[in-house]
């Protein structure tokens, strides 16, 4: 289908309108399925194994020409910078070659100064997996008043610094609808409700091939690893039967061989005569 892709002036016209949808991709199959279905947003990182990531920056590129009508957040492998200039120079790379926004649960200091060279970032409020080991662990965030305050400010603080949305993850709902009221950049639920701008799900999650531990904020639509399976079982049987077929010499059929004309077959023999 053709689409217009949402810039990040599309993006922030929605709030208050109506809900974003945001799928994370990890191949190019999965891009072309998101963008023919019409999600507003896909999202792709690499290098980053300690997060399930295994692509390569070659990898991003192929799924930005695959989809190239959908709005596409990417991020460097995480604290791969530790300046603000290394910072830009990693979003410049990824926007270089197509990316619509950047993703970065870096400080505020960092966002201003990648918001002041007009490079458009997602951040992070809630559980931050990357700062698991400040808030002791994948944990609900914000279940307390005070806790909930400061997922607030950290979304004000992000607001002020220019980002134009940020991952709302694992919030308690009735926070997460306060906050996305107090703040004007978009607010994207990960298991923070639909009060929210938006929802963001891992594909391996909605087509349900995750062998990993399931988020309970996720949500299974198909099941792929049942196929994965039929299709592995398939893989095995195919090659078992080529196996066969050519131990048995099968492979004479005319219908994938050539052949030679008679008078040509006997004057061949009467050559191979001479040679010997």
């Amino acid at each position: 289908m053709n689409k217009k892709k949402l810039t990040v002036y599309d993006l922030l016209k929605l709030k208050g309108k109506r809900q974003i949808h945001d799928v994370y991709v990890n191949n190019v199959e999965e891009a072309i399925a998101a963008e023919e279905a019409g999600i507003d947003m896909i999202v792709t990182a690499y290098g980053m194994p300690q997060h399930g990531i295994f692509g390569t920056f070659d990898d991003v590129k192929r799924i930005r020409e695959a989809a190239p009508n959908t709005h596409l957040m990417s991020a460097a492998p995480e604290r791969s910078f530790a300046t603000a200039d290394e910072a830009v120079r990693a979003a410049y790379k990824l926007l270089s070659i197509g990316c619509d926004s950047f993703y970065t649960n870096n400080s505020t200091s960092i966002i201003k100064a990648l918001y002041t060279e007009k490079v458009p970032v997602i951040s992070h409020v809630g559980l931050i997996p990357g700062h698991a080991n400040w808030i002791g662990g994948f944990r609900a965030i914000g279940k307390t008043a005070d806790e909930a305050l400061g997922v607030l400010e950290h979304a004000l603080e992000l607001d002020d610094a220019g980002a134009i949305a940020v991952e709302l993850e694992v919030v308690p709902t009735k926070v997460a609808e306060i906050i996305t009221k107090k703040v004007d950049l978009l607010t994207i639920s990960m298991g923070s409700g639909s009060d929210c701008d938006g929802q963001y799900l891992f594909s391996q999650d909605i087509l349900g091939y995750n062998t990993g531990h399931i988020p309970r904020h996720s949500r299974i639509y198909r099941n792929f690893n049942k196929e994965f399976n039929r299709l592995h079982k398939e893989r095995v049987n195919a090659y078992k039967e080529f196996i066969t077929d050519t131990e048995n010499k099968k492979f004479n059929d005319p219908k994938i061989t050539v052949s030679i004309d008679d008078k040509e077959y006997d004057q061949f023999l009467n050559l191979v005569e001479k040679l010997s």
